[in-house]
C-alpha cells in the first residue's frame, strides 16, 4: 500500500445531472471508460432533432458525433480539423472526429421541446426529471 493513499473500493464514476445554481441532484448513473450517453433535442431556431453523443473517457465528457436532418441556423457548418461529415443513407447527417473533451456540459432543458437522456438502454426525460427551463449540468462524478 503507498502511504498516505486512501483507497475507496467499491466506489465507481458516476455520470451526473445537478441544477447549475443550487446543485441539487436530479439524477446519476454509474459509468466507466467507454461508457456512451447521449442527449437529444430540438434546435431551438432550426427546429429539427440534434442527438450529441458522448462517451465518458478519463473521467471527462468526449463528443463522439452529433447527429441531425438539416443544416440552418445555429446548427454546425465549419468543420474542425479532423472532423468530417457522414451524410447517412437515411437522409442524416453526422459529424464525427471531435477532438476535444469537457469536464462538464450545459443544457437548458426545453419549455416547448423536451430534452431527453439516452444512457444504459434507458430514455429519461430531463423535463419531467429537471423541469422546464431548467438550467442543468452535466459531468462525471
Amino acid at each position: 500500500m503507498v502511504s498516505g493513499a486512501i483507497v475507496l473500493k467499491g466506489l465507481s464514476p458516476k455520470l451526473v445531472i445537478a441544477d447549475t445554481e443550487t446543485g441539487a441532484l436530479y439524477g446519476r448513473w454509474p459509468v466507466k471508460d467507454g461508457t456512451e450517453f447521449a442527449v437529444e433535442f430540438v434546435h431551438s431556431v432550426n427546429q429539427s432533432p440534434v442527438r450529441e453523443v458522448f462517451q465518458v473517457r478519463g473521467g471527462r465528457i468526449v463528443p463522439v458525433a452529433a447527429v441531425f436532418s438539416s443544416f440552418g441556423a445555429g446548427m454546425q457548418t465549419d468543420l474542425g480539423e479532423g472532423e468530417e461529415l457522414i451524410r447517412e443513407e437515411d437522409g442524416t447527417m453526422r459529424i464525427v472526429g471531435f477532438t476535444r473533451s469537457f469536464e462538464s456540459l450545459a443544457y437548458i432543458v426545453g419549455t416547448v421541446s423536451d430534452h431527453t437522456l439516452y444512457i444504459h438502454d434507458e430514455r429519461i426525460s430531463l423535463r419531467d426529471r429537471c423541469g422546464k427551463n431548467a438550467h442543468i449540468t452535466v459531468r462525471v462524478q
